[in-house]
C-alpha cells in the first residue's frame, strides 16, 4: 500500500490531460469529500465547490483561463469559490447546524457565536472575501492530496480572470466569488513536458526551520 508520501511525489501539475479519460464518479466522490471535510477557521466552511462536466461551459471559460488546456481536457473542473462576505445570516446558519447534529447547545459556543457576529460582520467586506478565500485554499490541499490518493491527476490554477469566470457561473448572485480552478483527470502520454520529469524541491534543511 502506498503512502500519502509516496502519493504525493508522484503528483504533479499536469500540463497537458488525456481528453478521452472519465474520472470514475466513486474517485470524484472521494475527492469532494475530502474537500468537504477540510478544516476552515470557526469550522464555517466559507466556501463551494462547483463541479463542471459540461463541455460548453468549460470552453467559455478555456480564453479566460490563459487557454490552458487543462480546462477543456480535463474530466471535470472544479472551481474553489469563497463566500463574497462574512453575514449574520451565513455566520447563524453553521453554528445553527453544529447545535442541532450535536443535539445540545453550549453556553461558551453560543458566547464564541457572538464574539464572531461581532467582529465579522461589520468588517469591510473585501477583508472578509480575502479571509473565506484563504479557508478555500485549505479545500484545494486536501484534494491533491486525495487525488493524489486515488491516482487521479489535477492542476491547481489561479491564472485566470475571475471576474470573467464569476459572470459565466453566475456566482455574484450566489453570494460567492472564484478563487482557485482545478481540473482533474488523467495525464497525456504525450504533449505534457513536465511528464516524467524528476519532481524537485528544497532540501528539508533548506525548508524547515527548527525553533527549539
Amino acid at each position: 500500500m502506498s503512502t500519502v508520501i509516496d502519493d504525493l511525489k508522484w503528483r504533479y501539475a499536469t500540463k497537458k490531460m488525456d481528453s478521452s479519460k472519465k474520472v470514475d464518479q466513486e474517485k470524484i466522490d472521494y475527492i469532494l469529500e475530502a474537500i468537504r471535510l477540510s478544516a476552515t477557521s470557526s469550522g464555517l466552511q466559507p466556501f463551494q465547490v462547483l463541479v463542471i462536466t459540461n463541455d460548453e461551459i468549460k470552453k467559455q471559460i478555456h480564453p479566460h483561463a490563459w487557454s490552458q488546456d487543462p480546462i477543456v481536457d480535463c474530466s471535470h473542473l472544479i472551481v474553489f469559490a469563497a463566500w463574497d462576505n462574512y453575514t449574520e445570516a451565513r455566520i447563524n446558519e453553521m453554528f445553527d447546524l453544529v447545535n442541532e447534529e450535536r443535539g445540545f447547545k453550549n453556553e461558551g459556543w453560543e458566547n464564541y457565536r457572538q464574539m464572531l457576529l461581532a467582529n465579522y460582520v461589520p468588517r469591510d467586506k473585501e477583508v472578509n472575501y480575502q479571509h473565506a478565500a484563504r479557508q478555500a485554499y485549505i479545500g484545494l490541499g486536501s484534494a491533491l492530496i486525495a487525488a493524489a490518493q486515488q491516482k487521479v491527476d489535477c492542476t491547481p490554477m489561479e491564472g485566470f480572470d475571475p471576474i470573467k469566470v464569476d459572470e459565466i457561473l453566475a456566482l455574484e448572485e450566489k453570494g460567492l466569488r472564484s478563487v482557485v480552478l482545478l481540473p482533474v483527470g488523467y495525464r497525456a502520454e504525450e504533449g505534457d513536458w513536465l511528464n516524467g520529469l524528476k519532481k524537485v524541491r528544497r532540501a528539508t534543511e533548506n525548508f524547515v526551520i527548527e525553533i527549539k
